[in-house]
């Protein structure tokens, strides 16, 4: 009888990071388990189940419709609030516990695949740190087992999120972190994590067919991908100052663009959520417009992207790779282009020190372009000598993730 196999994540809304990392380990999965049932118990299933062609359950009911949202706090008062949760909510919650029961009824194996759910970031205790907690316990209920794989942790600021975090690590039958920040992380909010290993990000082990060498030889003038992202401080608020923080750094991209151009580079814009990046393309390009930027024809490349195919093909056709967008920067590398990420979460600096990079790694709040265009010169300079590094380092982190699916597929 084929096996059962499900994945749990915060996958079907559009960030193409995530939907990278579920892609790569469904890849690995099938070649374990050719004849595996997959499914995915995910924040986004009608989403996740046309994009990967897998069966998908909702990770939450209430999820898509703004739980705990500022437009419900303010729709409802206090008292309605409370009766809304005391006759509605906890009703509903506990239909949906029986609900989760019946769809990891009779699974082998649940799987957290990387991404950085273990976080109260823009979120809060009932959050994803409760979604964590309420599936590890039913899978422990179903008998099936469960896996963190190559997860991302913190920041965690709540005590109710690390006690949720903590007991849902605990029930696990295997846990590896994708960076010693991760891992240490979770040491520090009381989490034992004893020997447990640490893997590269499952992003890693996508197929190589993806990643198509691109020979730019008779180009005339390096083309730059720069990233873009809704950034609103590394508290992800746009309320508290956060309007302000996206301000600036539009203006600084669209002082960095203006820069590229006007010394004939040729610019191809990226994004990295489909849902929300879109809209920042927007802004740089209107504020490009009320600056005045005259630029030749083809100079600035705006293509849409809704697939990680399509980033995939868009990065290849650049020479050097910007951006705030952390799988952006990785995918950048398994191109084996030179890259500069805009950090703003220290995931990035072990991306980038790891390969070797990390004096190219800047943080976000603090973008000083001056320093920003002086590197992109020097990346061009050095490229040559980086590319056999970093094509070493992508081998090496390929063959340790394969070495990870051998030791819990097998």
């Amino acid at each position: 009888m084929p096996k059962k196999i499900s994945f749990l994540g915060l996958f079907g809304q559009q960030n193409l990071g995530n939907e990278c990392t579920l892609q790569a380990i469904i890849h690995n999965v099938r070649r374990y388990f050719p004849d595996a049932e997959i499914t995915c118990i995910c924040t986004g299933p009608d989403d996740t189940r046309i994009r990967h062609n897998i069966t998908a359950f909702p990770i939450l009911n209430r999820y898509a419709r703004g739980y705990n949202s500022k437009e419900t706090r303010e729709k409802y008062g206090l008292l309605r609030r409370l009766l809304r949760k005391v006759f509605i909510r906890i009703p509903m919650e506990l239909l949906h516990w029986v609900k989760a029961f019946e769809t990891l009824k009779g699974t082998y194996m649940l799987v957290v695949p990387g991404t950085g759910f273990l976080s109260d970031y823009s979120t809060h205790a009932f959050g994803w740190p409760y979604f964590i907690f309420k599936w590890s316990i039913i899978a422990r209920l179903c008998r099936c087992k469960l896996l963190f794989v190559s997860v991302g942790a913190g920041p965690l600021w709540r005590p109710l999120s690390k006690w949720f975090i903590k007991v849902a690590l605990s029930l696990a039958d295997y846990r590896s972190y994708r960076d010693s920040f991760s891992k240490q992380c979770l040491e520090s909010i009381g989490f034992a994590t004893n020997n447990d290993p640490v893997y590269p990000d499952l992003a890693f082990s996508l197929p190589r067919a993806m990643f198509p060498e691109c020979d730019h030889h008779d180009r005339q003038r390096p083309v730059i991908g720069v990233g873009l992202k809704d950034y609103y401080g590394k508290l992800g608020d746009s309320q508290r100052g956060g309007k302000a923080i996206y301000r600036d750094f539009i203006n600084k991209l669209g002082t960095f663009v203006s820069w590229l151009v006007e010394h004939k580079y040729t610019v191809r814009l990226l994004i990295g959520d489909t849902l929300y990046d879109g809209p920042v393309k927007q802004d740089l390009t209107e504020l490009l417009e009320k600056r005045g930027l005259k630029y030749e024809d083809g100079q600035i490349i705006n293509e849409p992207i809704s697939s990680v195919e399509q980033l995939s093909s868009q990065l290849a056709a650049t020479d050097i790779v910007v951006s705030p967008r952390f799988h952006n920067v990785l995918l950048g590398l398994m191109l084996v282009k030179p890259v500069v990420s805009l950090s703003y979460h220290e995931k990035f600096a072990s991306l980038m020190a790891g390969v070797g990079l990390a004096e190219y790694c800047h943080d976000i709040d603090h973008l000083d372009v001056d320093r920003l265009t002086a590197q992109i010169v020097e990346l061009e300079k050095r490229a040559a000598k980086l590319t056999p590094h970093i094509k070493q380092k992508v081998q090496e982190y390929r063959n340790a993730l394969e070495e990870q699916y051998a030791r819990i597929f097998n």
